[in-house]
């Protein structure tokens, strides 16, 4: 990652403790700049008041799931980004039917993959925005 860049912003709403801090940790310590929440509906303000190049998101969520959260997104944040993790199957494949342009990682996954997937995801949205 150039250091002269801005640094990307991540939105990062899992409602797992353990999970949201260890991955909060890698992206940070992959050069991203990380605001983290419990849970969908306390994702909505930051969304309405900062921008973000992409939003993490867990699926299963108490109150408002990631799935509802990436459609509020969608209308909040357009050019917002959005990539699901989960460990349940059956829900990765709604997320992508109802989310096609989002990528849906599966747990468990090393933290190397995710950083790969979201550095990935950045580089097409360069490609695009030179476009």
């Amino acid at each position: 990652m150039d250091n002269n860049a801005p640094s990307r912003r991540i939105l990062l709403a899992e409602d797992e403790e353990a999970m949201r801090t260890y991955l909060a940790r890698a992206l940070e310590n992959a050069g991203y700049e990380v605001a983290a929440v419990d849970r969908g509906t306390a994702a909505l303000p930051l969304l309405e008041s900062q921008q973000y190049d992409l939003l993490l998101s867990d699926i299963v969520m108490p109150e408002m799931d990631g799935i509802e959260l990436a459609q509020r997104c969608n209308e909040l944040s357009p050019h917002t980004r959005v990539m699901f993790i989960t460990g349940f199957a059956a829900v990765s494949l709604k997320a992508s039917r109802d989310q096609p342009q989002a990528k849906v990682l599966s747990k468990p996954f090393h933290l190397r993959d995710l950083v790969l997937e979201v550095e990935r995801t950045f580089e097409d949205l360069d490609q695009a925005l030179a476009k």
